[in-house]
């Protein structure tokens, strides 16, 4: 007599993500960790190369960051951005293409990736929270909590250390709540940094900066388009009215380019809505299975390192894998690190703050935690993974 099929036999279960299929970011030649390298080797800083090929040598260079604004936010709202759509085209050197932000895709990974000039493997930020393999405790990387010795954390000089060393003019422009934390410290620090709290203050002491030297190194950041994203999402009239008021912001800058300058206009991620359903939000804190095995949920909704009780290492990959594995990239350690996920190379000091597990979504998905982080659950807007629309960032150009 026939045995009926198992579970595992029947035609409709779902089939787990090929972990080859992930988009890996273009580190070396097309990420946001090669864009500094690549503008101060132009300007001749020793100890740099110019990774991504595509962009012609200027003496004068600004960086102007927006957080939370991605490609394809911008190529879907030319109403709203009509002078960052007119730029697209050149893009990249002219390319028309966009750079990677890298993974995560979270702003204190990017952040420090823009900064140093290395991908997160090296600087040590692998995501929004990791474990400190020291104390066991989670560390919130874009926050700073629990307090970590910033160079014990980050102990990489920065570009623009460099670039001041080299004798180039740096400064960074940005809100003056920056100006001491850690992470500007470890990541942004280097030169003289100018805090100016509206954004069309900021575009015009960027404009005066970049003029200072004969060669300059100006970095420039604004972050509301990401804070309205989080709160109402990208497709709300509050995101829309930030993102007018970027796109007014870059042309201000673009205008008043000194000689021999160029302008970069870049971001740290992109963004996608995640609906309000048990289907899309799924609440780690109400999931047993997730759960079981699992010591620390770090990372964030769409980019998680997960941290197993000691032995149960390979029980929460299996586990993960089945429940998760067709809307989520899931990894071991070792296997995310053998992938490049976090760049060609991971210092030993990187690697045990790497989760045992790293999920990463695919799907317009997001693992929630409602009691443990009732904040970020909340969120409309989401970020982390490795998906066109979050990993995918402009690099728009205009030359004086």
């Amino acid at each position: 007599m026939a045995q009926p099929a198992t579970s595992a036999a029947l035609p409709d279960d779902p089939v787990p993500l090929a972990l080859a299929t992930a988009p890996v970011p273009e580190y070396g030649t097309g990420s946001l960790a090669d864009l500094l390298p690549t503008l101060a080797a132009g300007q001749g800083v020793p100890g740099l190369t110019a990774a991504i090929p595509e962009l012609t040598p200027a003496d004068r260079n600004c960086v102007f960051l927006v957080d939370g604004l991605g490609w394809e936010q911008i190529r879907d709202h030319p109403d709203e951005a009509p002078y960052l759509f007119s730029l697209l085209s050149g893009s990249r050197g002219g390319t028309g293409r966009p750079i990677t932000v890298g993974f995560p895709a979270t702003t204190a990974a990017s952040l420090a990736s823009v900064g140093t000039g290395l991908a997160p493997g090296r600087h040590g930020l692998p995501g929004y929270t990791v474990r400190n393999p020291e104390t066991g405790e989670l560390m919130n990387q874009l926050r700073w909590k629990p307090h970590t010795d910033p160079q014990r954390w980050q102990p990489h000089p920065t570009v623009f250390h460099l670039a001041d060393r080299a004798g180039v003019h740096t400064a960074q422009v940005s809100s003056p709540v920056f100006e001491h934390t850690p992470l500007t410290r470890i990541a942004l620090s280097g030169g003289t940094f100018h805090g100016r709290l509206g954004g069309e203050e900021r575009m015009d002491l960027a404009a005066q900066q970049l003029a200072e030297g004969d060669r300059s190194l100006v970095y420039t950041y604004y972050s509301e388009v990401d804070g309205m994203g989080h709160r109402y999402g990208v497709d709300s009239d509050a995101w829309r009215g930030q993102l007018m008021y970027v796109d007014r912001l870059a042309q201000r800058l673009a205008e008043q380019l000194p000689p021999r300058a160029a302008l970069y206009i870049t971001a740290d991620h992109g963004m996608i809505d995640i609906p309000f359903d048990e289907e899309s939000r799924i609440d780690f804190d109400e999931d047993w299975e997730l759960r079981a095995g699992v010591a620390l949920l770090g990372g964030e909704g769409r980019a998680r390192h997960v941290y197993a009780v000691p032995g149960a290492e390979a029980d929460v990959l299996a586990v993960w894998s089945e429940v998760l594995g067709d809307r989520f990239w899931v990894a071991s350690r070792a296997e995310a690190i053998a992938a490049g996920w976090f760049g060609p190379e991971v210092d030993e000091r990187v690697v045990g703050r790497i989760g045992d597990v790293v999920a990463a979504a695919c799907d317009d998905v997001v693992i929630t935690a409602s009691e443990r982080e009732p904040h970020e659950s909340a969120m409309n807007g989401m970020h982390g993974s490795m998906t066109p629309a979050e990993q995918l960032v402009p690099l728009l150009e205009v030359r004086s």
